[in-house]
Parts: structure tokens; sequence; C-alpha cells
């Protein structure tokens, strides 16, 4: 299982402001960002462990996750790379899968990389 660096308490607070801030425009600190992300790739990485999949959100962090082939060495397979923003729209569910790769928002590659059917993770 993987491990939590973020305490869920702390995660989901960090979460709310970004979420609240994002309906007023507001400005939120970069700090708070990056702990909501992070918090929110944990998430990823707990409700559908594995390593066949690597999620990229830089700066803040990156997961692995996914169930099937593990890689060992370079370059994984199966790669998502899009910005905090964007991560946290989909990981909130304001902002869909499909919408996020059509627009270039997200960048996915390899057979496994779709996480439509894990998104969004939080909804409350």
């Amino acid at each position: 299982m993987a491990r939590r660096r973020i305490d869920p308490a702390e995660g989901m607070a960090a979460l709310r402001q970004w979420r609240d801030a994002d309906d007023d425009g507001a400005e939120v600190p970069s700090a708070v960002v990056r702990t909501a992300v992070r918090f929110t790739l944990e998430e990823l990485a707990v409700s559908s462990p594995g390593n066949s999949v690597e999620v990229r959100v830089p700066p803040a962090a990156a997961v692995q996750a996914i169930a099937g082939p593990r890689h060992t060495r370079g370059t994984p397979p199966n790669v998502v790379e899009t910005d905090m923003d964007t991560w946290l729209r989909l990981a909130t569910g304001r902002l869909t899968w499909d919408d996020a790769v059509r627009s270039g928002a997200v960048v996915a590659s390899g057979i496994r990389a779709d996480l439509s059917s894990v998104l969004p993770l939080i909804t409350r």
C-alpha cells in the first residue's frame, strides 16, 4: 500500500482552501496548492494501487498507481502529466478526463494511461 506523507486532515484542508478560492477566483498560496496536489496523488495511489502508470504533476510530485505490469528502469510505458491546477480539477470532478486530454491540458501516453475510470477522487 502507498505510504502517506500528507496527513489526510491537512490534505483535505488544503484541498478545501483551493476549492473555495477556485470558486471565488482568489489566489491560493503555492504551498497549499502543492499540499492539495500531493494529497490527491496519494489518494490515487491508495484507491488505485499499482505501478503501471506514473502520474506526474510538476513541480509538486509524481506517483505510480494502477494495477498492471510493473516497470523497473527508465521511462515508464504509461505516463500521465499535467499541471497542478488541472490535476486538482480532475481529482475533484471539476474537469473531465476527456475534456482535459482533448484540450491538451493532460498528456497521456501508454495503453493504461487513461485515468477516466478512477477520477474524480474526491467530490465532497
